[in-house]
């Protein structure tokens, strides 16, 4: 039996360099599990509405604190982040955008979602 500490590691870790497309893979499955909490709190936040006007209050004077404010500001930009980085694999799995343009593409994912967000929140207080 070979000696488990003369055998090579693996060829990732030491061939393989970060790019911008592996990282936007990561950071797509961090959305992804972001998701899942913001969602918790939509929903928390949704029965408390429908609980009644105490129960709202107290969730409502979380979410308007300025931790609040951070933890959506977090969740549209996952929402929109998970959902470009979708649209970048549904690209993908049509056979488009495998050459050079997966740089530009995963770039695009990683500014398209911040601009967005941005421009989201904006608008929102705008009209607020």
């Amino acid at each position: 039996m070979a000696d488990v500490k003369s055998r090579p590691l693996s060829p990732h870790l030491s061939i393989y360099k970060p790019t911008i497309t592996m990282t936007m893979s990561i950071v797509h499955r961090i959305t992804g599990i972001g998701l899942y909490a913001g969602t918790v709190l939509l929903a928390i936040w949704l029965i408390a509405a429908a609980s009644g006007a105490q129960a709202f209050a107290t969730v409502q004077s979380f979410i308007a604190s300025p931790l609040g404010r951070i933890i959506l500001l977090g969740y549209t930009w996952a929402i929109i982040h998970h959902a470009l980085g979708g649209i970048r694999h549904f690209i993908w799995d049509t056979g488009a955008g495998l050459g050079p343009e997966r740089m530009m593409l995963a770039r695009l994912t990683l500014i398209g979602s911040l601009v967005i967000t941005v421009g989201l929140w904006l608008f929102g207080y705008a009209v607020r």
